[in-house]
């Protein structure tokens, strides 16, 4: 297993108090392959990444149970030195936003070029000449003329294909790519998912796409994991997921999508908004908002059931799971 994160817990401590962000959260992704992580906004996805990839800001966030095996090894037992040696070479991050995240006073080959500088300790030149070809096997056209320009010369669609070049430069074994199309039309949203599935395949690399749009993994992604409140309430590989939901929430996030075959029905929308995460609901933390809801669902956090009906192959955390399945 290349990584697999168990009961992990982060809380951000805060003058309000303290807000419970990753609850137990555990998930694996093997060599090769795709994890989507998906829930809405405030469900935990970026921060269970940043707590993966060390950067993490402390304080106020504190990672406080759990384990990170990469490989076999326990990251959060690693020193920040060696957190720095596996961050980049082994592991790289794709972020949201890429004028943001790149340094707008130096040029994207100086950028690109930095990490075989760093990590390899190649002269400028060699660097120089590694971010030409990178920026060409991302597709960016007349690369070589190009490597001198700033962030702010490039489209958005470019700059993310900047982000992709920048995390696979050393060439790492996992991915994690954090809302990576959120800021891009439809059109340049499926160039880059088929650009990131394609340098995948060619580099065996693990990959966790972190996403709020169910839209965009059905075609890139093997399993998805739902996330809700700092938990995982549902998993199972993508088929089962899109034909059968087995956890309420994952239901609503689908029937929640716009669809062609019901051009001029009203499109619907979960009822009310994600908890509090300082004062999480006690039970299931979906259970205000869930159609299903009952007295155990207030009293009782449920366990991930193992799904074995309908020929679905996951887990889910609804005490109901086979009513929803069935429903």
């Amino acid at each position: 297993m290349l990584l697999e994160v168990r009961d992990l817990h982060v809380e951000f401590r805060t003058r309000d108090g303290v807000a419970r962000a990753v609850n137990g959260v555990s998930y694996s992704v093997d060599e090769g392959e795709t994890l989507a992580v998906l829930g809405e906004s405030g469900s935990g996805k970026s921060v269970t990444a940043q707590a993966v990839m060390g950067i993490l800001d402390t304080p106020p966030g504190k990672i406080t149970g759990g384990e990170i095996l990469f490989k076999g090894q326990d990251l959060l037992t690693f020193k920040e030195e060696e957190r720095r040696k596996v961050r980049g070479a082994q592991m790289a991050m794709i972020f949201q936003d890429a004028l943001s995240s790149l340094n707008p006073v130096l040029s994207v080959g100086a950028q690109l070029g930095e990490m075989f500088t760093v990590h390899r300790g190649m002269s400028r030149k060699d660097a120089k000449a590694k971010a030409v070809e990178l920026m060409d096997r991302v597709r960016i056209p007349a690369a070589a003329s190009r490597v001198g320009d700033y962030p702010h010369q490039f489209s958005g669609g470019m700059r993310q294909r900047i982000m992709i070049a920048m995390a696979l430069a050393l060439e790492p074994a996992l991915i994690i790519a954090d809302e990576p199309t959120t800021a891009l039309d439809v059109t340049v949203q499926a160039q880059v998912m088929d650009l990131l599935a394609e340098l995948q395949r060619e580099l065996n690399m693990g990959l966790i796409l972190i996403t709020h749009d169910l839209g965009v993994v059905a075609d890139v992604a093997d399993r998805i994991a739902v996330m809700y409140a700092g938990t995982i309430v549902e998993s199972a590989p993508v088929h089962d997921i899109y034909k059968a939901p087995a956890h309420p929430y994952t239901k609503g996030l689908l029937e929640s999508i716009p669809r062609l075959d019901q051009k001029g029905r009203e499109l619907y929308a979960i009822k009310g908004l994600p908890p509090n995460l300082m004062n999480i609901p006690s039970g299931c933390a979906f259970n205000p908002r869930c159609p299903l809801a009952r007295d155990v669902c207030r009293t009782d956090v449920p366990p991930l059931y193992e799904v074995t009906e309908a020929g679905a192959d996951g887990r889910s955390a609804c005490h109901f799971w086979r009513e929803c399945l069935h429903g």
